[in-house]
């Protein structure tokens, strides 16, 4: 059983690598050169700026990625489920539903979620033409075609997508595994050959560089956390792997071998400075840029699955919770039910990433876009990780706002650095989380007050059913499913049903769909049939943010408390409203439109909970909001 066991962590260690580490360890490629090269405030190369970066560097990887989201923040996993979204359902329990903190919490969330968007524009973008613009160093001939190489690996990452990462999921592990090996590699000849860069692993270095450098030490920050870009997949990916996998696999190889190779990037530094058109590269022997360039792009092909990957697994749980509408969600395994494909996201993907390739023009560009977002972030998780520490584990606040501070104070420190280059290229981010988060904050809304207006309509169930039997409705043979979000009220679909048919099937079922904030609800505890009189019946399905909602599925264990549905003699009846906006409604008018668009162009129900079309009948009703 150990053996067992312990084949089973390497396994999970090594698909780690592959899919947790892409993000932060193509890094390398762009870190010290923004810093030092980068177009703006670059750091002038002294042995003692040299020095003062590394030890930055060193200790920004030990506090914010091992200490903060290693050690602490995995704790606070949604029954191994990590993420943002996860994170702030985490945060929401034992609140009142109506507090300012609990609408603060679910603001900040969202707009967590929304930033991570940006996030997933913009890795892609810097990280593959990072790696391109290694063929500059080959041959000069080779600018002119940087732009479209980049853009054809980038087009072709997006049109593969439909494919799954399963065939190719297999090659990630060993490949990053290969890459981390020639970080070490590199950097370790470098450093061999100056050692004297060792002595930055002292923090008095890092503290003397910003103490020395006032507003320049201020800005550098802006680029130092490029080398903690990607820290949040190892919180975000935990459901796929574990813990222990992504602990062992950061701790024991990943963190190690990114250090050596920033040693040895600034070793280089300290003998040619010259080396800072391209320190990554420049640290390989000519013969081996060829094959480096080809490694390099791998692995930012695999970075940029992972953040794409990730992107698509956050846009599933915030439609299962209810913040964005209805899309087409394609899984792409049999095996692994996190491998899905959501057509529409994908190319709102690919637009963004191919507009900002060719507006930045350059991986230097790119960086003062990508801070902003991965810096937001990180604050947002402290946050949530505070109201966790307070309501989950019964911390009083102030030990769980002590706790937090010092990762809050660096992570602070990052975000103003960053704040400054918003002018040059952090709006896009911001801009891009902002439009996502109205996207998401309006639907939520929107499907509140759509709601409001049909129960401020709608008659109570039970009465209903006594009138049913008290006028002696005619009755057909066959089962009636009518889906509606309020089990105890009368569906507006069943009274359209009733006024057009002026009958009732035999057998009536009331449907409603719950979505708990949990990852995934166990079989057991799928469905909750109740019996009622006039052989109505209540069937309320019950899923987790992660679970893949087959409503067939679920009727098939009705039978176990005494409910027995034919499928071929079953008709499913759900209501289709057409939305107006009004004037002076409670939400602004340019929301509703935004609303009735969004509400309009939502994925069908009955292609969302997998009902067989044929049984489908759909009834519409006008809404004026």
């Amino acid at each position: 059983m150990q053996v067992q066991n312990n084949k089973r962590l390497a396994t999970l260690t090594l698909a780690a690598l592959g899919v947790v580490y892409g993000d932060i360890g193509t890094s390398p490629l762009y870190s010290i050169k923004e810093v030092f090269g980068g177009a703006h405030h670059p750091v002038p190369i002294t042995p003692d700026n040299v020095l003062g970066i590394l030890s930055l560097f060193l200790w920004s990887l030990i506090i914010v990625v091992t200490l903060k989201y290693v050690s602490f923040i995995m704790r606070a996993n949604n029954k191994g489920e990590g993420g943002i979204i996860a994170l702030m359902t985490l945060a929401l329990h034992k609140g009142n539903p109506d507090s300012w903190q609990q609408k603060m919490l679910i603001t900040l969330g969202l707009f967590g979620a929304a930033l991570f968007y940006g996030d997933g524009v913009i890795t892609p973008a810097i990280s593959v033409l990072s790696a391109v613009e290694g063929l500059e160093l080959i041959t000069p001939a080779f600018k002119p075609y940087i732009l479209p190489i980049t853009l054809a690996i980038v087009v072709g990452l997006f049109l593969i997508q439909r494919r799954g990462t399963a065939s190719v999921g297999a090659l990630f592990g060993p490949v990053m595994v290969l890459w981390f090996a020639v970080l070490a590699l590199l950097g370790g000849l470098s450093i061999i050959q100056h050692p004297d860069v060792l002595a930055a692993v002292n923090p008095i270095y890092g503290f003397n560089f910003l103490l020395g450098n006032s507003m320049l030490g201020f800005f550098a920050l802006g680029a130092v956390v490029l080398c903690i870009t990607g820290a949040e997949a190892l919180y975000a990916d935990m459901g796929h792997f574990g813990a222990k996998p992504i602990q062992y696999a950061w701790l024991g190889y990943v963190m190690p071998a990114l250090i050596i190779n920033y040693f040895g990037q600034g070793a280089l530094l300290l003998a040619d400075p010259s080396a800072i058109e391209n320190p990554f590269y420049r640290l390989a022997p000519e013969w081996a840029l060829y094959p480096l360039v080809i490694l390099s792009t791998i692995a930012t092909v695999i970075a940029s699955q992972a953040v794409i990957s990730g992107a698509f697994s956050i846009t599933q749980q915030a439609i299962q919770l209810g913040y964005t509408p209805r899309l087409e969600v394609q899984h792409t395994s049999d095996q692994e039910i996190g491998q899905i494909y959501l057509p529409a996201l994908n190319w709102l993907l690919l637009v963004s990433i191919i507009a900002l390739v060719i507006g930045f023009g350059s991986s230097s560009n790119l960086a003062a876009a990508y801070g902003i977002a991965v810096t937001g972030t990180m604050l947002i998780t402290n946050i949530l990780a505070i109201a966790v520490a307070v309501r989950l584990w019964d911390w009083s606040p102030l030990r769980a706002i002590l706790g937090a501070l010092p990762f809050i104070v660096i992570d602070l420190g990052f975000f103003l650095a960053n704040s400054v280059k918003i002018p040059d290229g952090g709006w896009f981010p911001l801009a891009f989380g902002l439009a996502i988060f109205i996207l998401l904050t309006t639907w939520k809304r929107g499907r509140e007050l759509l709601h409001n207006r049909l129960a401020a309509d709608a008659l109570q169930l039970k009465p209903f059913i006594e009138d049913v039997s008290l006028n002696g409705i005619s009755r057909v043979p066959g089962t009636a499913i009518f889906m509606t979000p309020d089990p105890d009220s009368v569906p507006h679909a069943l009274l359209h049903s009733l006024k057009h048919y002026k009958a009732l099937h035999e057998q009536v079922i009331i449907l409603s769909v719950n979505v708990f904030d949990v990852p995934f609800v166990p079989d057991i505890d799928r469905v909750e049939v109740r019996h009622l009189a006039g052989n109505f019946s209540q069937v309320i399905v019950q899923y987790g943010f992660k679970d893949e909602p087959d409503i067939p599925a679920a009727l098939k264990i009705c039978h176990e408390a005494g409910l027995n549905i034919e499928m071929m003699d079953t008709s499913f009846f759900l209501g289709r409203e057409t939305l107006i906006p009004k004037l002076g409604s409670e939400m602004a008018y340019w929301r509703e439109l935004l609303f009735v668009a969004l509400f309009r162009n939502a994925g069908s129900a009955t292609a969302f909970f997998k009902i067989p079309s044929n049984r489908v009948v759909e009834l519409g009703s006008q809404v004026v909001l």
